[in-house]
């Protein structure tokens, strides 16, 4: 069974932020979403590979990481 689209309020809460900040990552990170009307939505699945991928990740956490390697 294919999974739902998500809203950004249940996108908002599957990951733990606020909406703001899930606005904030669809405009300046690429957080996958797609505009349905006056809504975004996402599939879960997109939603997590995009956060194991690392591109949601804050740049001084990326750069602190590789400077420890």
């Amino acid at each position: 069974m294919e999974s739902r689209w998500l809203s950004v309020n249940e996108i908002a809460t599957y990951l733990g932020v606020s909406r703001d900040t899930v606005y904030r990552w669809i405009e300046s990170r690429g957080l996958p979403a797609h505009k349905v009307g006056r809504s975004w939505k996402s599939k879960v699945a997109d939603i997590d590979e995009w956060v194991m991928s690392g591109r949601g990740a804050e740049k001084e956490s990326l750069e602190h990481k590789r400077a420890q390697e």
